[in-house]
């Protein structure tokens, strides 16, 4: 039977080859990250795929299908969790694995194009992380993502196109999840696939890069067995790991997603605390620089490494500046990580509303059902509930639930003296919409997306209690607008 399979597709001479390839240098735990990082990969396919049999992908539908793998679907809350902490597994094995390239001089020529291809892959990896991060629909994923795609509106030229591509709306809703779960299951998965093939092709043509020396090495070993049982032990211990995890610290489930609830303090997931930091360090007119010039300057380092570092050497001896730099740069990021869990910690800590998980870690355990928290905003008399609504359905997505706008995109309406000002400005840019830059209490935005037009979308009566709402809540104390004046400025 092999004898046939082989004069018909080659697969096992083929096999052959490729287990029997020298290792320079010897086999070594070095060259580990690889391969667990292939394998954690199969684990997401995987169990993704299952996750896909049980969830509905809609802002009715999206949270009660994951509730429902939670505590209907058998092993559930393990699939979850397995599919929750692999994600962070590969990004940890993917970053070990561009380190030890990076130390070892491995990007160097002629594997500039094989270095390329890794670092995109590790950035579809982490963008696979985000979009995944919607989807269980719950209090943070929704306020979370809300504040990244306000973020990706912020880069210039192209940041209105981002924002419209990812919410696919003037709020987050049903073809945003849609959206996200389209990038998150296909494309991604998609692009991680074709590159991983791409990074394997051309791996097989320039062969292992060995130790960082430049004499070509002296001993060799042998892919089979040699390799594949370091590999092996590599590979399980980092399934064990994720497997205890998945049992000891189940994937949390929140509330459901309500923007209603103007008291939630979203928090990003743990790769994304650096940037979360960066943001922390800088005033708000200097919003671009952490959000796309730090950001874009990295990426575009990394992917130019090979190029932009001219030195032909691999030893260690004649790179005495690589060691120090990899370790400095490793404990800024994990400083800057360190700084913004604390704050993060910090502002939940002081608001907890929210915070409880409906499912997994930390949830009450003798909990049957959770109703979905729903807090009102501080009302005044005649703001009344429909403004909030309003609020929330139409303007919460760019001004932020308490009316904190988003820096360098979108104002502020808490504290902005345009909104407790002149009531007819007020009711007129509702009505008619907003272009260009703005600057609020010294503090610039961009305007690079418009506020759109919502005399086509509002009647009056909503335009009045809307506009009621936010010049008399959060710290706001201005007129109440009536119906009559609305009905005037539209004549």
């Amino acid at each position: 039977m092999i004898d046939w399979v082989e004069s018909r597709t080659g697969l096992v001479s083929a096999l052959k080859d490729f287990l029997t390839e020298d290792v320079p240098g010897g086999a070594s735990y070095w060259y580990v990250f690889g391969s667990a990082t292939l394998i954690v990969l199969t684990v997401q396919i995987v169990t993704g795929i299952i996750l896909c049999f049980y969830y509905s992908p809609s802002s009715w539908t999206a949270w009660e299908s994951t509730q429902f793998i939670y505590r209907n679907v058998w092993g559930g809350s393990f699939l979850i969790s397995l599919h929750y902490w692999g994600a962070s597994a590969m990004i940890i094995l993917m970053s070990m694995h561009l380190l030890q390239v990076l130390v070892f001089g491995s990007y160097k020529k002629p594997r500039e194009l094989q270095w390329v291809v890794g670092v995109l892959l590790f950035f579809i990896v982490l963008s696979m992380g985000l979009t995944g991060y919607l989807l269980p629909w719950d209090l943070n994923a929704y306020f979370a993502t809300q504040v990244a795609i306000n973020i990706a509106a912020s880069v210039p030229i192209i940041g209105p196109f981002i924002y419209h591509f990812l919410s696919d709306g003037s709020t987050l809703g049903t073809l945003t999840l849609g959206r996200f779960f389209g990038l998150h299951v296909w494309a991604t998965p998609a692009a991680i696939i074709g590159l991983v093939g791409l990074h394997l092709f051309i791996f097989r043509h320039n062969s292992s890069a060995g130790p960082p020396a430049d004499e070509a090495p002296v001993t060799f070993g042998r892919f089979y067995p040699n390799q594949i049982f370091m590999d092996t032990v590599a590979s399980v211990l980092a399934f064990a790991i994720i497997v205890v995890l998945a049992f000891v610290m189940p994937a949390p489930l929140l509330a459901k997603a309500d923007p209603n609830n103007a008291q939630f303090i979203p928090a990003p997931a743990w790769y994304f605390y650096a940037l979360y930091g960066l943001l922390r360090m800088f005033p708000q007119n200097l919003s671009l620089l952490p959000t796309v010039i730090l950001p874009g300057l990295f990426t575009m380092v990394l992917l130019l490494l090979p190029w932009l570092d001219r030195n032909p050497h691999r030893s260690l001896a004649r790179r005495p500046f690589t060691v120090p730099f990899v370790i400095l740069s490793v404990a800024l990021l994990i400083g800057i990580t360190v700084y913004s869990a604390k704050i993060i910690g910090d502002e939940i800590a002081k608001s907890p509303v929210g915070q409880t998980p409906v499912e997994g870690y930390g949830a009450p355990p003798s909990q049957e059902s959770v109703p979905t928290i729903a807090l009102t905003y501080p009302q005044t008399a005649a703001a009344g509930p429909v403004g909030a609504t309003v609020f929330a359905q139409n303007c919460a997505s760019c001004h932020g639930a308490a009316g904190k706008g988003t820096p360098g995109s979108f104002p502020p309406l808490d504290g902005n003296p345009f909104v407790t000002g002149d009531p007819n400005k007020v009711i007129g840019a509702v009505m008619h919409g907003m272009k260009g830059p703005i600057v609020v209490n010294g503090v610039s935005f961009s305007g690079a997306i418009p506020m759109p037009s919502w005399s086509s979308k509002l009647s009056p009566a909503e335009v009045a209690a809307v506009v009621t709402y936010i010049r008399s809540a959060w710290g706001n104390h201005a007129s109440a607008v009536t119906e009559a004046q609305v009905k005037a400025i539209s004549k």
